[in-house]
């Protein structure tokens, strides 16, 4: 049970829950902005009054493409701040982080694989090599 506990407890899977409700919440956001603003304005250059309830129907059976069309306008702005405000900044912090590292490693003539730097002989192949300062 101790165990239990600490897994509760840690910090990576409370921001994870703390994420995910900001996400859901912010999904809402989003729905709310698509269904309330910007659909109606798309169909009010179209023409019509309700964007939400366009359809058409197959023998009778009714296909509401305009609830889909609301969810993939939600689906894209969600995607687009996700990429925009979290995978470019990461990514760039990334980039930042790793410039200033010195490699340890490099590849050996022979087989390609990675040996130590300072490697005088490769532990894959066994190929002698020039040592490097």
């Amino acid at each position: 049970m101790d165990g239990f506990k600490k897994f509760l407890l840690r910090g990576n899977l409370v921001e994870l829950a703390v994420a995910v409700v900001i996400g859901t919440a912010f999904g809402a956001l989003v729905t709310a902005l698509v269904s309330s603003f910007i659909t109606p304005l798309i169909a009010a250059v179209g023409g019509k009054p309700d964007f939400a309830s366009l359809y058409f129907t197959v023998n009778g059976s009714k296909f509401t493409y305009g609830v889909f069309l609301n969810a993939l306008i939600s689906f894209l702005i969600i995607a687009a701040v996700v990429y925009f405000l979290v995978v470019q900044p990461v990514a760039a912090l990334l980039i930042r982080m790793n410039r200033n590292k010195e490699a340890t490693e490099r590849d050996c003539p022979a087989c390609l694989s990675e040996i130590p730097i300072r490697a005088t002989r490769c532990k894959f192949c066994t190929t002698e090599l020039a040592t490097t300062p």
